[in-house]
């Protein structure tokens, strides 16, 4: 299966049937096929052979999201950029993943025009919405080209190349077939529910998760509903408005919705399916959204796993009784039927159930590798298996827990803690919105546990009530020694916490 195949298959169940909405205007299925012929025809006279890079930067836009479909009929490799991008990583992914063509949208100019002369691979650029003195508008681009079927053959099964999404170092370009992708879309089919055509609401962006589960919603002729912007108001308006029936948000977004005033009478009948993931959430507030929201879903993937090593449906949060499984909500669900995953120590040997390690996976969902990284692939696929670089343990009814990232354990007084496990206990506090524990030199314990919180709105509370309420829980040994009210976390472009910003700024 290539791109094409999904939007095609789409296609088959109604050609005529809404594929792309947003600002209340729809583009149906023949129309992005359309386009999408007319893009693989540009892209063709452009001199982008099967098997170039083509990258688009924009924000959520059905437009820019159409050009996937031209890209991979062109045989083309999508380099998806991500617009929270800072210029010089930008300039860095494209020369890096050798982008001979960039699409992108106009808001993105002036940060285009400061690299485009440093970048002597990138052979065209195109404005999707505009004409500007230094790129050709979308539909000049396009001018004179038929909107009749056309399609190339691939020179191998290489789909995309997105950058790791990572929070310190420069971005991996992490080769990702057709076959990953399929498996991906597969796993999605079949362990969440779909029932009739889905409406699929797109908040985040569409360069990361929420992209790649349009996927398996095309599969079934679903519509899906674009948001450019994050609006937790028009979030739920539109999931009235559209009878949305599946949709993804991160934990910090689903703890805003959990706080916005139009929750309480927000219309969710339609929901089948809304799945979290990208981040740790707090048991506590994940309760809250069952109880306020409904079918929540888990997913547990990275870039270089996409999103389903893991999964949770809506059912398995609940008892056989009805009430909510509290013990379940801390795990990432159970590894995903086509995905082998496994706890590994640090010679290679794979741990039984309860013993902490780190999360392995293999399978067809893992990467090709990193693009022109053999060192990293090499690395990163060790005793056969791909490390994830997080650490967690399978309980005995099969359920996945992640503990730490690797690199985030803490050794204070000779224990080893987690900070994920510090975190967690931080979370179920009713003030705590959010949290990150690292650990600091200390002359004593040899790393102190400190804690950096984000209040919830109105919220207050004195470091050393939080620290005695995390005792009570975890014990002494794992009780933060400092603890430091923040009123915003530092966060990476996919919403993860950066930690060494934070140990940057606790050291400085």
């Amino acid at each position: 299966m290539r791109f094409i195949d999904y939007l095609d298959k789409g296609a088959s169940l109604g050609a005529d049937a809404p594929c792309l909405t947003m600002d209340g205007r729809d583009l149906s299925y023949r129309e992005v096929q359309g386009l999408s012929y007319r893009i693989a025809r540009g892209l063709d006279r452009s001199g982008i052979a099967p098997g170039e890079k083509v990258a688009i930067l924009s924000g959520n836009d059905p437009l820019a999201f159409a050009c996937v479909f031209g890209i991979s009929r062109a045989a083309a490799v999508w380099c998806p950029i991500n617009p929270r991008n800072e210029a010089a990583e930008n300039k860095f992914i494209l020369d890096q993943f050798d982008c001979s063509l960039l699409l992108f949208h106009s808001s993105f100019a002036p940060m285009v025009d400061s690299v485009r002369r440093d970048l002597p691979k990138l052979r065209a650029i195109v404005c999707i919405d505009t004409e500007l003195p230094f790129a050709p508008s979308f539909d000049r681009w396009l001018s004179g080209l038929s909107d009749d079927p056309y399609q190339r053959q691939t020179v191998d099964d290489l789909a995309m190349i997105p950058g790791t999404g990572g929070t310190t170092g420069k971005p991996k370009g992490v080769m990702l077939s057709g076959r990953n992708i399929e498996a991906m879309t597969a796993l999605t089919l079949m362990g969440y529910p779909f029932k009739g055509r889905p409406v699929y609401l797109a908040l985040a962006p569409l360069t990361h998760a929420a992209g790649v589960l349009c996927f398996p919603i095309m599969t079934l002729g679903g519509r899906i509903v674009i948001m450019h912007h994050p609006d937790i108001g028009e979030f739920l308006a539109l999931i009235a408005r559209y009878r949305v029936t599946h949709t993804f948000l991160p934990p910090t977004v689903i703890y805003m919705l959990l706080d916005h005033p139009m929750l309480e009478t927000a219309e969710l009948g339609s929901l089948q399916c809304f799945w979290y993931g990208a981040a740790p959430i707090s048991a506590t507030r994940l309760a809250e959204a069952l109880r306020r929201i409904g079918p929540m879903a888990q997913l547990f993937g990275q870039t270089e796993a996409p999103m389903m090593i893991s999964m949770m449906a809506p059912d398995e949060h609940y008892n056989a009784d009805g009430t909510i499984a509290m013990q379940r909500l801390a795990s990432a669900g159970r590894i995903g039927p086509l995905v082998q995953a496994g706890i590994m120590d640090g010679d290679g040997n794979l741990l039984p159930n309860g013993a902490r390690g780190e999360i392995v996976v293999r399978g067809s969902l893992v990467m090709e590798g990193y693009y022109k990284n053999p060192q990293a692939t090499l690395e990163a696929s060790a005793h056969g298996w791909h490390h994830t670089g997080d650490v967690g343990y399978l309980d005995e009814d099969g359920y996945l827990y992640i503990v730490d990232r690797a690199k985030d354990m803490i050794i204070t007084g000779g224990f080893n803690v987690y900070s994920i496990e510090v975190e967690n206990a931080l979370r179920t506090h009713e003030a705590v919105q959010d949290c990150a524990v690292i650990g600091l030199p200390d002359d004593k314990w040899g790393e102190r546990i400190v804690a950096v919180v984000q209040l919830r709105a109105g919220q207050r509370i004195d470091p050393t009530v939080l620290a005695a309420f995390v005792k009570q829980q975890i014990g002494s040994i794992k009780t933060p020694k400092q603890i430091e009210i923040w009123d915003d976390l530092p966060r990476s472009k996919v919403g993860k916490v950066v930690k060494p910003d934070i140990r940057a700024r606790l050291a400085g």
